[in-house]
């Protein structure tokens, strides 16, 4: 299962500070639905991101009733992506 997306990137200054994208509502539905086959627990999703040419593996984290994606100090690098930007997510879940 594919999606893509723009998203603003925040800044969660938590105990381990860490930069997301959420999710749209409608994808998050769909993937809300596929989760039992990709879930690895804790409600986290699997997936292969792409913000540019920028490919990376994570994790999707359920938040709020949505799922952020977490994008890596090295991606927001290349990518030159600051707090704010609304880059284009390309996401595929992994199962």
């Amino acid at each position: 299962m594919e999606f893509e997306f723009d998203g603003e990137l925040w800044f969660w200054r938590g105990p381990a500070p860490w930069y997301f994208i959420t999710v749209p509502e409608e994808d998050c539905v769909l993937i809300q639905a596929e989760s039992s086959a990709v879930s690895y627990g804790w409600g986290m999703i699997p997936v292969a991101a792409r913000i540019g040419e920028t490919r990376w593996t994570t994790s999707l984290f359920p938040k709020d009733g949505r799922y952020v994606v977490p994008v890596k100090a090295a991606v927001r690098r290349a990518e030159g992506l600051e707090e704010g930007d609304s880059p284009t997510v390309r996401l595929t879940l992994h199962g």
